[in-house]
């Protein structure tokens, strides 16, 4: 290689080490004083203000994986903050454990668009979010809070819920959905039937929602977490754990319909 050749490669490399994902934890509190944490990521590399999106974790609670998650939406030069529905960023492996914390989190429908809005003003307030350019995904559990604030007219430009419930004591009213929704489900998915998918569509349709409803062929519930098939059995003994299943496939294929979404809501300048 001449020397020019290796300066320019040097140079190249240079630029690569320099474009990192930063991360951190961010302290808040919800109205009702919680204390809250968010995890916060964005590519270093990138200029100026970019759409955020809010990340809210699966009934396990705020994990590395819905961290994870705010990773991956960093590196698709989003800002990504993974928001605390349940306080302290607590998480188990348990399921007894987590829909204990489920059930509190979703006792009070307004304390718990109370706790979202909290974390997507804290979004809004990086110095990296374009508070004007905003959406919502969430997993499992999280999906049914981001249907939720869909549904109660959160101004968000898109919501993906993956593997979420669908059921809710917030439905949607003719014009109070904002957002373009996209529900990735899975066609295996014991835990939120076929019968609750048929339910959502009725109700956005009464509401005239823009939404789409997407079901990945084989795949159970929480069909994105490469762990799901391990937590199935994690924390419960010899008794049988909920009907968990990891999909490559649908896990691919779901994560790019929602890139296609937020292609279309936040258009490249």
């Amino acid at each position: 290689m001449n020397r020019v050749a290796l300066l320019l490669a040097l140079l190249a490399g240079a630029g690569l080490a320099h474009a990192e994902i930063m991360t951190r934890e961010i302290p808040y509190k919800a109205p009702d004083g919680t204390a809250l944490i968010g995890y916060h990521a964005y590519d270093d590399a990138l200029a100026g203000k970019r759409p955020g999106v809010v990340v809210v974790h699966e009934w396990w609670g705020l994990n590395d994986y819905a961290k994870r998650r705010a990773r991956d939406l960093a590196a698709l030069g989003y800002s990504a903050l993974a928001i605390d529905m349940y306080g302290d960023g607590k998480y188990t492996e348990h399921p007894a454990d987590a829909q204990a914390f489920m059930q509190a989190a979703l006792a009070s429908a307004p304390a718990a668009k109370a706790r979202f809005l909290a974390g997507l003003e804290l979004l809004k307030a990086q110095p990296q979010t374009d508070p004007d350019r905003l959406a919502a995904i969430g997993y499992c559990f999280g999906g049914k809070v981001v249907l939720d604030m869909a549904r109660q007219g959160v101004p968000l430009a898109a919501v993906v819920s993956f593997h979420g419930a669908l059921a809710t004591t917030t439905p949607a009213t003719p014009g109070s959905v904002k957002a373009k929704v996209l529900v990735e489900h899975g066609g295996k998915d014991s835990l939120v039937p076929a019968s609750a998918v048929n339910a959502f569509k009725a109700e956005f349709d009464q509401a005239k929602a823009d939404y789409r409803v997407v079901i990945q062929p084989n795949a159970k519930h929480s069909f994105t977490n490469p762990d799901a098939d391990r937590l199935s059995h994690a924390g419960h003994g010899d008794e049988k754990g909920p009907d968990l299943g990891y999909s490559q496939v649908a896990d691919e294929n779901a994560w790019a319909d929602m890139q296609a979404l937020f292609k279309e809501v936040f258009p490249q300048p």
